[in-house]
């Protein structure tokens, strides 16, 4: 479009049908406020119309590619091409690399002092760079995660001990749970992963690495001069056991701390995101000579549900033992047992099954001889809870089996088998109502058409992720677990012993209350706790 006979972007809108005249009046308002930011920004942030069909129309009146930019987009490691303080000078995003050709997003595509510093900076890489414009919000966003989520608490000029310190305790206070600790070749990169997701916290001078390694294996009870991988715990944080992991890679050694807060409450089950019915929970936990299986990928929130199922059926008349590695929770009540080096999962159960007890929690079903002495203690009068590694609840079934136990004893024994994803909710301080797109209105009626659910999505609106302080200007806080559960029926139980298939077995579990993981996911993304993009990257629905 010729710029000359362009109509400004407000009245372009309004003759588009996107906004209307009184939208302008808001948008101007604002503008007075923040005479700096454009007014398709403001129109943006004011929710004024879809975000997605809103750039997409600035392109076009622009001429120039336009593009949501969001995390899930950019398929390349930002920083390996442009520099942080490039990026945030420039207001630039590079995001993805097709055939020598890099794709980058501006805030601003009329700057072009900006657009010729990141061309020519590409160019002098092999690279031709590819223009798009997306809103500044977004690269602010992403500017944001890449560049951080550590305060000023954290001072690299400080003495190694309070260097240490701070990124420990800041790590805390972000609710990390795990901090990442990386030599790289030109700098020591540490990273706190935070409701699931890693986010460069601060970088720190290589001349310091060796500093840094020292300090942590001297409070992580560590050999000083063994470079080879280690483990090891810090406890000279009151509220915390952190597990520490050390790794030597072609820079030095990597540290990844695990933060495990003591004491902390045992969320209940309908906390977690389990579906609230009384019904459903009584009917798939309360149970003796039976096993139930949580099942899921590692670093699922496997242990918390079981923590959780715990907690539900803990009462002074029975007798609980926990057999754990290690034992990250400490409940009132509970005899915990935390195997060690010389023990296993198999060696703690035969011991247990000598002291009386009434439901046994195994960390983990992860050999053939642990599923067989869990099969039967559940076949002897107690209740076993234990997790397993599998993509959903039915294919547990599939995992028992080739651990080699016989389609008799899973029919008999296994009373249930749960499975979950963990996505991030989006954060109640910030989230923020609009239309749906017809993309996501097309996945989602297709799987509302898929299972014949009772939904019907006229006149509903999503949320999207915002971003806000609380957040760490993520748009996310914490995270809710999307479930399914699989109660073995007398149907079902005599299929196992036929030695059906998962297919078969999965046809039949669907008329009989059985749904999926995609249904619970749908419905929280519909009653606004997450997004379906969120949900997406857990369950790849499109």
């Amino acid at each position: 479009m010729d710029a000359k006979k362009r109509q400004p972007i407000g009245i372009e809108l309004v003759k588009r049908g996107l906004i209307t005249e009184l939208d302008i009046e808001k948008a101007l308002d604002y503008q007075k406020q923040y005479p700096n930011k454009k007014l398709g920004d403001i129109i943006n942030i004011l929710g004024l119309c879809d975000s997605r069909v809103l750039i997409q129309t600035i392109g076009e009146i622009l001429d120039e590619k336009a593009i949501y930019l969001t995390a899930k987009d950019i398929t390349i490691n930002v920083t390996d091409y442009i520099s942080i303080d490039i990026a945030k000078n420039n207001k630039a995003i590079p995001f993805d690399i097709v055939a020598g050709r890099i794709k980058v997003c501006f805030a601003d595509t009329s700057n072009k002092r900006a657009i010729e510093t990141v061309r020519l900076l590409l160019l002098n890489k092999g690279l031709v760079m590819e223009k798009y414009i997306t809103f500044e919000s977004n690269i602010e966003k992403i500017l944001t995660s890449l560049e951080g989520v550590a305060n000023e608490k954290i001072n690299t000029n400080s003495n190694i001990t309070e260097l240490v310190d701070s990124i420990i305790k800041t790590a805390m206070e972000k609710r990390a749970s795990d901090i990442h600790i990386e030599p790289m070749e030109h700098e020591v990169r540490v990273r706190y992963r935070i409701d699931g997701e890693l986010y460069t916290a601060v970088t720190i001078e290589n001349e310091k690495q060796s500093q840094i390694i020292g300090r942590l294996k001297a409070i992580s009870n560590m050999h000083q001069e063994k470079q080879e991988a280690q483990d090891g715990r810090i406890l000279v944080y009151p509220d915390y056991n952190i597990r520490v992991s050390s790794q030597k890679n072609v820079y030095g050694e990597k540290f990844v701390l695990r933060l495990l807060k003591k004491n902390t409450d045992i969320k209940r089950l309908f906390e977690l995101g389990f579906p609230e019915d009384d019904q459903l929970v009584n009917k798939a936990f309360n149970k003796r000579n039976s096993i139930t299986l949580v099942a899921a990928p590692t670093g699922e929130g496997k242990t918390t549900t079981l923590y959780s199922i715990i907690d539900y059926l803990n009462r002074p008349e029975i007798n609980i033992t926990t057999i754990e590695d290690p034992v990250e929770i400490r409940i009132e009540g509970l005899n915990q047992i935390e195997i060690d080096p010389r023990t296993t999962f198999s060696d703690s159960l035969r011991t247990v099954l000598r002291q009386d007890p009434d439901i046994i929690l195994v960390g983990e079903i992860r050999d053939n001889e642990t599923a067989e002495i869990a099969m039967q203690a559940g076949q002897t009068g107690h209740y076993v809870l234990s997790t397993i590694h599998t993509i959903d609840s039915i294919e547990v079934l599939t995992r028992l089996r080739k651990m080699g136990v016989s389609n008799y004893d899973i029919a008999s024994t296994l009373a249930t088998s749960v499975s979950q994803r963990l996505v991030r909710r989006l954060c109640p301080n910030c989230k923020r109502e609009r239309e749906y797109t017809e993309q996501e209105k097309a996945v989602l009626e297709s799987i509302i058409k898929k299972y014949n659910l009772p939904i019907d999505l006229a006149g509903k609106t999503t949320y999207e992720a915002v971003g806000c302080p609380k957040c760490n200007n993520t748009g996310y806080y914490d995270r809710i677990a999307v479930f399914e559960v699989l109660i073995l029926t007398d149907n079902l139980r005599e299929m196992i012993v036929n030695n059906s298939s998962t297919i078969e077995i999965r046809e039949q579990a669907m008329k009989e209350r059985y749904e999926p993981l995609v249904i619970d996911g749908i419905k929280k993304v519909i009653n606004g706790t997450t997004t379906l993009e969120e949900l997406n990257k857990k369950l790849l629905i499109y």
